[in-house]
């Protein structure tokens, strides 16, 4: 079987308008499948550019492959089964910092480039004092992205219509505004001139943005049947699941000139990312935190297994529609919307997500994605909501490490554990849950002030104890 390559599949190119930093399966398998469906729509022109910031070889495969892989969707979609191969063709190249630091520099003079993307992980958009200068490699991803802007600003010697807009995808909030201030602040250590930093600031737009989508990567189980059926062998296909999302605080301007939306995708510009990253959260993130515990009291192991139960799914979508959504400010059915987008994800029959993986650092998830809700309901309705007490009550036991002789796979702080397994030896139910609810540092408040909670996840505790 041959090996995919231009040499077996002959690309025609288009300008380079798009700077990637990170070649990861998310990227691969979200940012670079949304170009290609765009160009494919002439609904956009342009190739993309990847740069290699954390390893320090190049990566082989990709230039073995010219560049050249398949995206492979597989899950739901409305109801229907969906399995589609896209041969992913806009990447034009790919260079790697540490190995090709000059070459990488001169990405910046490229006059089509207009839009830089990255996702670098959570960690990725911060600043270094330790790089000391902008002639040398730095460890962060903004030093380096500063030293390739400066470049590119004496280039064209601070030519207005040079200027970039970015979009980055690490999951932070305002990871537009976090990535130009720490740009801002390497121009200031770097004592780089000011006119520089008044470029970046006016000419250059730092969008901030929220993705999603579950990118599992390389299907190393079924590698050898998807080339059988696309004919080459192709080591960088990346599998993904057909739900995406990408929502970018962006104007106009952005719009005209990104335009992703009109290729039919799901790319929304907004004027504030806050609704969306709020219903993300407690709809999506909220829905896999309350049903996990519940879940997996009740013996089942994944996700899926957990939807499709007919006591647990009732129990989450009930969760989800009758005690989560009411609480946000949302167009109603916009949110029923992501809500049936949610569920049917979860029920996604390739792909088998883990409920212990999902129940990692569960007090803390819960204080973000679930709590909000739950209080956010009584505030509303001054009663408690049903479902997400139970939730509560659940997460409580499985906290507990052992349930009915079972044990239960806890990983959490080891302190939190060991106040855990401290509160659980308490004589009573009752003085367990109040002790565990008085915790600030698990919720942010204490919790004994909501009048009835105490007794609400109580009751609870105990019938779950009990049954």
């Amino acid at each position: 079987m041959q090996l995919l390559s231009k040499a077996t599949q002959p690309i025609s190119q288009r300008p380079v308008k798009i700077l990637q930093f990170g070649n990861g399966n998310f990227l691969r398998g979200f940012t670079d499948w949304m170009i290609e469906k765009s160009n494919q729509a002439q609904v956009f022109d342009g190739d993309i550019h990847i740069v290699q910031v954390h390893s320090k070889s190049g990566n082989n495969p990709m230039k073995d492959q010219d560049c050249l892989f398949h995206v492979i969707e597989q899950g739901l979609k409305k109801g229907e089964l969906v399995q589609e191969s896209t041969l992913v063709s806009c990447v034009a190249g790919i260079t790697n910092v540490f190995e090709e630091y000059e070459e990488y520099l001169k990405l910046g003079e490229n006059p089509d480039l207009r839009f830089v993307v990255s996702n670098t992980t959570e960690a990725g958009i911060v600043f270094d004092a330790s790089d000391s200068s902008v002639e040398s490699i730095s460890n962060t991803f903004p030093g380096k992205l500063t030293a390739l802007l400066y470049h590119r600003f004496k280039t064209f010697h601070g030519d207005a219509s040079k200027g970039l807009i970015f979009l980055p995808c690490e999951l932070i909030e305002g990871n537009g505004e976090a990535l130009k201030e720490c740009i801002q602040k390497y121009i200031s250590f770097w004592k780089l001139p000011t006119e520089f930093s008044e470029w970046i600031d006016w000419k250059n737009i730092f969008c901030n943005t929220l993705v999603d989508r579950i990118v599992p990567g390389f299907p190393k189980d079924a590698i050898a049947e998807i080339q059988e059926k696309i004919g080459y062998k192709d080591e960088l296909v990346v599998m993904v699941e057909p739900y995406h999302f990408w929502a970018i605080e962006g104007d106009e301007l952005v719009q005209q000139e990104f335009p992703l939306d009109q290729a039919g995708l799901n790319v929304k510009f907004v004027d504030n990312l806050a609704p969306f990253r709020t219903q993300k959260v407690r709809i999506l993130n909220g829905g896999h935190t309350s049903m996990v515990p519940y879940g997996y009291l009740k013996g089942l192991r994944t996700v899926r297994e957990a939807v499709e139960n007919p006591e647990i799914g009732a129990f989450l979508k009930a969760a989800i529609y009758e005690e989560i959504i009411p609480t946000l400010n949302m167009p109603q059915e916009e949110l029923e919307q992501f809500a049936a987008d949610v569920l049917e994800r979860f029920a996604n029959p390739f792909i088998v997500h883990e409920l212990k993986s999902i129940a990692l650092n569960s007090i803390s998830k819960f204080k973000v994605r679930v709590l909000p809700s739950l209080l956010a309901y009584y505030g509303l309705k001054k009663a408690w909501p049903e479902k997400l007490i139970l939730s509560f009550a659940a997460l409580l036991v499985f906290y507990k490490g052992n349930y009915k002789g079972v044990e239960i796979p806890v990983n959490d702080n080891p302190v939190l554990m060991a106040e855990f397994t401290s509160a659980w030896a308490l004589d009573t139910t009752a003085e367990t849950v109040e002790k565990l609810l008085s915790e600030r540092t698990y919720w942010g408040e204490d919790l004994r002030g909501y009048e009835g909670l105490v007794e609400a996840v109580t009751k609870e505790v105990d019938n779950l104890l009990n049954s």
